[in-house]
């Protein structure tokens, strides 16, 4: 069975975290019962940036995941994010400041720029691609509309620059939501997706 990384203050490795469901983007359906409010998107956010400071900084030797994704994301029954799918991943020496990895892997609209132009591969990579995440936790939509093509990173940007809660919050949400932590998601996600990579915070910094 595949290794799936669980994200806890514990920050255990589990071959068996018993999923209920993979996160799913739209966050929500048209059933109320099944719509993930804002307490349990903060949790899952929370969830997969502790599992990815494992894999970064905690593992005997530096994991880059390559492929973090909502649909790679699995969720416990109380909501507990867990990194799943590991058939991109690359192991980072200590020494090296980065990959160069050819052909370029992974999935659009969660490409990290130096990765998608010059097949770059280090932690941040893997920090845009939750950036994107979180974009699609605050938002509802996906990484990439299916009828326009455009990238979520490139709608949200001019709405996170401005801070636009009103625009940018997934309207299903109702205005249900802690204002704060709202403000820091969205904080976070922009500096996640900055477009040069030294720009980007490590993991750790998410995490604090």
């Amino acid at each position: 069975m595949e290794k799936k990384i669980k994200g806890s203050n514990e920050r255990t490795e589990s071959e068996d975290p018993s999923p209920r469901c993979v996160l799913e983007i739209p966050a929500t359906s048209s059933s109320e019962e099944e719509c993930l409010d804002w307490k349990k998107r903060y949790r899952v956010a929370l969830g997969v940036a502790d599992g990815l400071s494992y894999l970064h900084n905690d593992c005997p030797r530096r994991i880059i995941h390559r492929d973090i994704k909502a649909s790679n994301i699995l969720l416990s029954q109380d909501y507990e994010a867990q990194i799943s799918d590991f058939g991109l991943a690359k192991w980072l020496p200590e020494n090296w400041p980065h990959h160069i990895v050819f052909p370029i892997e992974g999935t659009f609209g969660y490409l990290a720029p130096e990765y998608f132009m010059h097949g770059i591969v280090d932690e941040k990579t893997d920090v845009f691609a939750f950036g994107v995440l979180l974009l699609e936790i605050i938002t509802g939509r996906r990484a990439v509309d299916t009828a326009s093509r455009q990238s979520i990173v490139m709608w949200a940007k001019p709405l996170l620059e401005k801070s636009s809660v009103e625009e940018i919050v997934d309207p299903k949400l109702a205005n249900e939501f802690d204002e704060t932590e709202m403000k820091r998601v969205m904080q976070t996600a922009s500096m996640c997706i900055h477009h040069v990579a030294a720009m980007r915070p490590d993991i750790n910094r998410v995490c604090s």
